[in-house]
């Protein structure tokens, strides 16, 4: 008899419709926190290189004959004269020999000559200035026996020497050219007679 009584209840508590439908959460998981992993610099020993040595370069000097002169004819040449003189006012000479009959002389003195001066402005003018004069003459031989001899002298025209032995400009001897000589008529001017307008001469 119980049996049947809740086989009986149970029918009936299955035909009975049920209004609640439980609601289905989605679980939420929280995402996971590492620490962050921590290494040790590694150390690494710094290499050590050996200085290099460089050996300095030795230089041998460099030996230089002596030249040797097979003939120094001039070696025996010795001076036989010799002078100087110099005085106040500016004028000297002297002169020389040797033993190979080579001779110099040369004189100077100091003279007025027609040149440029400045001022204390530094402008420039033409006037009478001081100026050295000089004269001389010279006398050689030479190696092959000829001898030469040079006279000169320097002042206001300039140096001028003088020898045989010394070249000469050639002389150029020509005629001028003689202009054309044109002859014709000069052109005579037309004479005009004034008239006035009747065709009677004006006077």
């Amino acid at each position: 008899m119980k049996l049947i009584i809740i086989a009986a209840f149970l029918a009936i508590a299955a035909a009975v419709p049920s209004s609640y439908k439980p609601e289905y959460k989605a679980p939420s998981y929280s995402a996971p926190s590492y620490p962050a992993p921590k290494y040790p610099a590694p150390a690494y020993p710094a290499p050590a290189y050996p200085a290099p040595a460089y050996s300095a370069p030795a230089y041998s000097a460099p030996a230089y004959s002596a030249p040797a002169y097979s003939d120094n004819k001039y070696a025996d040449i010795t001076i036989t004269s010799q002078s100087d003189e110099r005085n106040i006012d500016g004028s000297s000479q002297w002169s020389y020999a040797q033993s190979d009959y080579t001779t110099r002389e040369e004189s100077q003195v100091q003279k007025k000559i027609q040149g440029v001066i400045y001022d204390s402005y530094g402008k420039e003018s033409y006037g009478e200035v001081f100026g050295n004069t000089n004269k001389g003459s010279s006398y050689w031989i030479s190696p092959e026996g000829d001898k030469f001899t040079l006279t000169w002298a320097a002042d206001e025209a300039g140096f001028q020497p003088k020898g045989d032995h010394l070249p000469v400009a050639p002389v150029h001897e020509y005629e001028l050219p003689v202009a054309p000589v044109h002859e014709y008529e000069l052109p005579v001017a037309p004479v005009h007679i004034p008239f006035n307008g009747k065709g009677y001469k004006i006077y």
